[in-house]
């Protein structure tokens, strides 16, 4: 008889957590939240403003059947655990599965565990707890937040400029990129020259003269100092120094998208999906077991129960010389410790022990999580750096060049990073050495590089804006509405982006700032610590945000529709260049009273003549084509020009001969033989004569 209920959030982890628990478990799924805030009330905010802003819920409609089912479940029940994520969001959803399902009177528990495995969740039903109504008010106060500046704001700038959106972590990111791109258009290059000197096996940069750092803006000023130089160079001093270098820490939400990004090749959202497949369970044959922890984290720490049997792993595969420790790393702000880093759950689920059960890119992402983590764990490389110093009168010279003397760490992660080793030749200190050459070179100064996904992620995370498992959606957000496009990897604000920050700029400069957006996060903390008190944040924001909104309604200027420069053939009236979901289209500017659009003229497909006239209708020619759509888009066909009078169609080049069995053409089937184009009515294939006279 199953009597306690369990519900988490994904349908995948359901299935695996139930393998864990006894017979009298059932274990559903709400698939992710169940409710969300109405479009009810004033503006369609879903809140009694006039009532402290009380949010009003409704049932998200593709749910309705799940909360049925979640509802019937509870029929026979005794006890309910609520297991969905342990985050804030997570806590939401638990607190409106309650609420919904009207479980007050029932003995219910929160249970929330880091990492699906058998002990993990085991440990987690054995020390239930109630649901933290702080992270709820949290998780509440940035969804009223979002509906307010996102409603708002997209309505305003829908009807304005034709924007699609806006939102306060969206819009701050976006006026990232803008305003990138705008010092990149400001930007003035700056000429600058080195020089260098070419000895046997080695070259020294210039890096000083007249014991200051070497400026030189121009060639004449280079010239200048090239004459200034003796023959021969002396070697003032030689100095080789160690140092180490540590591992990395473990990985984080923004670093493990920061590096998957760099290192695989891997959209932040392909990360994400990919991390929490792992997370919530890959069938291994003998038991279903999440490979790694929950995937959304500040955090770098990891527990001492991975850490012992990790080190004794490292003990086994390396030796003692190269097992170091946990790394402790200096607390940032903003940063929520809730849960460990993103680490393996088993130390001995290594990579190739599982690689058959994953697909490609889960093993390479399971791969490199892994192999961060146990790194963290190693000792430092030591990198032995040798600086050759040379003068000559006043000019001062530098080579350098460094040799791994230790591995360490890179022992188990040097794939991933790059050592730029080299060698100096042995000299003596006070001996001199004539170079076989000493050249100038021109240069100018770079502007600042336009953001790759990494980057932007990085830079997000610096300044505090959103939380790291909002980045992935963010940048997808930005694609879909066209803010940006992407452009050999980088982000490049569009002309709409622009006009968009441009115009928020404008009117709600301070909302759109990345310093509001960070501190909204901070007092979003704040909220989760029950240091702040939700109505009075909201009630705040709401009266200085309200009166912004009115006055860009008042006085932002609408953006008139560009003129084609042609009247509507029907009223008479300028038609306009419009926009919808489809592309671009040529409308009446009189809509709607008139609806007219213009039908858009498709360009006939180039065609190259074979030279084959066609044998169905006996008065075209078989041309050859580029099929535009369907499966075969991009691919070579061959068809009639009397098209659509014969619609002869052949997916072979015709060789100009007939058919000796039934008349139509043979063509090239593309594997060094020729068939007949009716292949399936008569299957005549190159040869067959030939094999039927043999035969006789």
């Amino acid at each position: 008889m199953k009597t306690k209920l369990v519900i988490v959030e994904s349908p995948s982890k359901s299935k695996t957590i139930e393998q864990y628990l006894g017979e009298e478990y059932i274990v559903l799924s709400s698939k992710g939240h169940i409710r969300d805030l109405s479009i009810s009330g004033v503006g369609g905010l879903g809140l009694d403003i006039e009532n402290d802003f009380t949010p009003k819920y409704e049932i998200i409609k593709e749910k309705k059947k799940v909360v049925k089912e979640l509802k019937d479940a509870l029929d026979g029940v005794l006890e309910i655990y609520l297991a969905t994520d342990p985050d804030r969001e997570g806590e939401a959803i638990s607190w409106h599965l309650k609420e919904v399902l009207k479980i007050n009177g029932r003995p219910y528990k929160r249970v929330i565990f880091n990492e699906i495995t058998k002990s993990a969740v085991i440990k987690a039903f054995e020390d239930p707890r109630d649901i933290d109504l702080d992270l709820v008010s949290s998780q509440e106060t940035r969804r009223i937040l979002d509906r307010i500046i996102g409603f708002k704001l997209s309505k305003l700038l829908q009807n304005k400029i034709k924007s699609k959106s806006a939102g306060r972590v969206q819009s701050a990111t976006l006026k990232i990129i803008v305003d990138r791109e705008k010092e990149i258009e400001a930007f003035k290059e700056d000429e600058f020259w080195k020089v260098k000197a070419e000895f046997p096996g080695f070259t020294a940069d210039l890096v000083k003269f007249n014991n200051k750092n070497v400026v030189l803006k121009n060639e004449q000023e280079t010239d200048d100092l090239l004459k200034t130089l003796d023959k021969e160079f002396l070697v003032s001093s030689i100095d080789t120094k160690n140092r180490n270098r540590d591992a990395k820490l473990p990985f984080t939400t923004s670093s493990l998208q920061q590096e998957a990004s760099m290192k695989l090749n891997f959209s932040s959202r392909k990360t994400m999906l990919i991390a929490q497949k792992l997370y919530e369970g890959i069938d291994l044959e003998s038991e279903t077991v999440g490979l790694i922890t929950y995937m959304r984290t500040d955090s770098t720490r990891i527990s001492n129960t991975f850490v012992a049997p990790a080190i004794k792993y490292l003990n086994n595969l390396f030796g003692a010389d190269y097992v170091g420790k946990a790394k402790v790393a200096k607390k940032k702000p903003n940063v929520q410790d809730a849960h460990e880093a993103v680490r393996p759950t088993n130390v001995f689920n290594t990579p190739s022990k599982v690689k058959r059960f994953l697909t490609k890119d889960e093993y390479n992402l399971y791969k490199f999580i892994f192999e961060r983590t146990l790194a963290s764990l190693m000792k430092p490389a030591v990198i032995s750096t040798k600086t050759i110093e040379l003068t000559n009168n006043k000019s001062v010279f530098k080579a350098s060049a460094q040799d791994l003397v230790f591995d360490g760490y890179l022992k188990m992660y040097g794939k991933y990073e790059k050592l730029d080793l080299s060698e100096l030749p042995n000299l003596d200190e006070k001996s001199t050495i004539v170079p076989t050459e000493v050249h100038k070179t021109q240069h100018f100064t770079k502007p600042p590089a336009r953001f790759s996904e990494a980057r932007l992620i990085k830079e997000m995370e610096d300044l505090g804006i959103g939380r790291p498992s909002t980045y992935s959606q963010t940048i997808t957000t930005l694609k879909t509405r066209k803010y940006v496009s992407v452009k050999e990897k980088k982000f490049t604000p569009t002309e709409q982006g622009t006009l968009t920050i441009e115009k928020l700029d404008e009117f709600f400069g301070q909302i759109i700032s990345v310093d509001y957006t960070a501190r909204m996060e901070k007092v979003l903390d704040e909220i989760s610590l029950g240091e702040q008190e939700q109505f009075e944040i909201i009630s705040k924001f709401y009266k200085s945000f309200i009166p912004m909104v009115d006055n860009a309604n008042k006085n932002m200027d609408k953006v008139q529709p560009k003129f084609t420069g042609e009247d509507c053939p029907k009223c008479g009236s300028p038609m306009v260049f419009r926009t919808s979901r489809y592309g671009s289209f040529e409308a009446c500017s009189n809509y709607p009273t008139c609806k007219h659009i213009k039908a858009k003229e498709f360009e006939k497909p180039k065609t190259v003549s074979t030279g084959v006239k066609c044998t169905k209708c006996g008065k075209g020619e078989i041309v050859e084509r580029l099929a535009k759509s369907g499966r075969n888009k991009g691919k070579t066909f061959y068809a009639c020009d009397n098209f659509p009078s014969c619609k002869n169609m052949l997916f072979g080049k015709p060789t100009g001969e007939k058919c000796p069995n039934c008349g139509s053409l043979l063509i090239d089937d593309n594997k060094g033989g020729v068939i007949c184009q009716e292949t399936k009515k008569c299957g005549y294939k190159q040869g067959d004569k030939i094999e039927k006279n043999d035969a006789m």
